[in-house]
């Protein structure tokens, strides 16, 4: 079966879940791939959605900067993030998908309406964090398979693991509401879920974290509307969204973040927003490469976490080739970009 069929296809270790009744039900078949229906209450890991609107066309995501102004520290930010120094005039950042095959990359997963909505302790965040969604009961959609089952959590690891960001995303696709969560891992001894963080989005609206509040990622900001999908790559349209992005430190933060992680003097404030010049010929590229591309000249990259210089954040997928992707991105420097006026508004979206 080819990989870009995989809006009804998921991983052999993926299950369909029946939520409605709580009973997990497993489809037949032993292969690598298991094709399966999308039921409405099922649960599946990398569902196509390229047909539904992640946030409004206004949204901080979806905003065109093509045609925005430069920041007049874009050369002085590029230069720090690429390292450069007096004893290093010459440093130079190569830009690289922090995505790929399992066990690289986040993974999302999709549930229905009726998906039973279990609690997780916060630490040390909860007081930042949500405890279920605006209008909905407490809780999170999290299915019984994520404790046991591998790549259901970033890492790959059943449960989450011990170690690593560890980020759980998960879409209520019934009443179109984002679910994250950030160092999360399912505690059997006490038999709960945990997490650093968790934040809630609905999908059709623009609200925004608190000033000052954090989300599963750093900057207070999604993250599923972020990344680099396969889904999307190959669709026939353009992406048409921004891609989150990673510096090794950050300097507070700006529109659209609400959040700072560090007050480095030079870096780039969490929330900063980096543009693939309009001179940077990409017609040379395969198709799905030019799709990516384009959209960091069109809607940019977001500086969303502190990470390594230049990550760009994409969907943990078997249908990604790193042999593509690699050569792709490493032929790109912080040098093809420059920042963005900061904290650039034009529809004055998010501000209370």
């Amino acid at each position: 079966m080819n990989v870009t069929d995989c809006r009804r296809v998921v991983l052999a270790g993926v299950l369909a879940v029946c939520a409605s009744c709580s009973r997990q039900e497993t489809p037949t078949g032993t292969g690598s791939l298991v094709t399966l229906s999308v039921a409405a209450d099922s649960v599946i890991l990398l569902e196509d959605l390229t047909g539904r609107q992640v946030f409004p066309l206004s949204n901080w995501w979806n905003l065109d900067i093509s045609g925005a102004p430069v920041d007049s520290q874009s050369q002085a930010m590029i230069d720090w993030i690429s390292g450069r120094t007096p004893a290093n005039p010459n440093a130079v950042r190569i830009v690289h998908p922090d995505f790929g095959p399992p066990p690289y990359g986040i993974p999302y997963l999709s549930t229905g309406a009726n998906q039973v909505l279990v609690p997780v302790a916060f630490s040390p965040y909860g007081s930042q964090s949500d405890a279920g969604a605006p209008g909905r009961p407490s809780g999170y959609p999290i299915p019984d398979l994520a404790r046991t089952e591998p790549n259901f959590i970033e890492g790959g690891v059943p449960g989450g693991g011990a170690s690593g960001d560890r980020h759980l995303i998960v879409i209520d696709r019934g009443h179109w509401i984002l679910f994250e969560t950030w160092a999360t891992r399912w505690d059997a001894g006490d038999g709960r879920w945990e997490a650093g963080s968790g934040a809630t989005f609905r999908l059709d609206t623009n609200d925004r974290r608190p000033d000052g509040w954090t989300s599963a990622d750093a900057a207070g900001l999604a993250i599923f509307p972020g990344l680099v999908r396969r889904d999307e790559v190959v669709a026939p349209g353009p992406i048409r969204h921004a891609f989150r992005v990673t510096t090794r430190a950050t300097n507070g933060y700006v529109w659209p973040a609400s959040h700072q992680a560090g007050s480095t003097a030079g870096a780039p404030p969490m929330g900063t927003r980096l543009r693939l010049k309009a001179s940077v010929n990409i017609d040379g590229y395969p198709p799905e490469i030019r799709r990516i591309f384009q959209a960091m000249k069109t809607y940019g990259l977001i500086v969303a976490d502190n990470g390594t210089d230049m990550y760009v954040s994409g969907t943990m997928d078997p249908g990604w080739d790193n042999d593509i992707l690699n050569p792709a991105f490493h032929s790109l420097t912080a040098d093809a970009f420059e920042v963005i006026q900061l904290g650039w508004n034009p529809v004055n979206v998010g501000v209370p």
